[in-house]
């Protein structure tokens, strides 16, 4: 997938996978909302504003409030990609969050997740 296509992609449209996703295992809603909260420093309101205003990946990381200085404890494989490894920060950063909602539905605990 070319970058152009990967930071247009909008969040809205990914958001209701990564729910489904968990929910498939046993997990909630809430949980999915703790951990991109974490990730992004979003609280719920900016976080719903965000899905609301249908921003782009490239948006809703560029207004992130603050990026969990933790990110860096996020290391493994994703989509066969070690996410410490990839050079694009944009698509590190939707990796990271594609890892952690991995993490999550393999029935990982909170704690662990957000590396605490």
């Amino acid at each position: 997938m070319k970058k152009e296509r990967v930071y247009k992609l909008v969040f809205a449209s990914v958001y209701p996978l990564y729910i489904k996703k968990a929910e498939a295992k046993g997990r909630t809603r809430e949980e999915v909302d703790t951990i991109i909260c974490w990730l992004t420093g979003y609280d719920e309101g900016t976080l719903k504003d965000q899905i609301e205003r249908k921003t782009d990946f490239e948006t809703f990381f560029a207004e992130a409030p603050l990026l969990n200085p933790n990110v860096d404890k996020i290391t493994g494989v994703i989509c066969g990609y070690r996410v410490e490894e990839i050079e694009d920060e944009l698509i590190r950063k939707m990796r990271y969050l594609d890892k952690l909602i991995d993490e999550l539905a393999k029935g990982k605990t909170l704690e662990k997740i957000l590396r605490k």
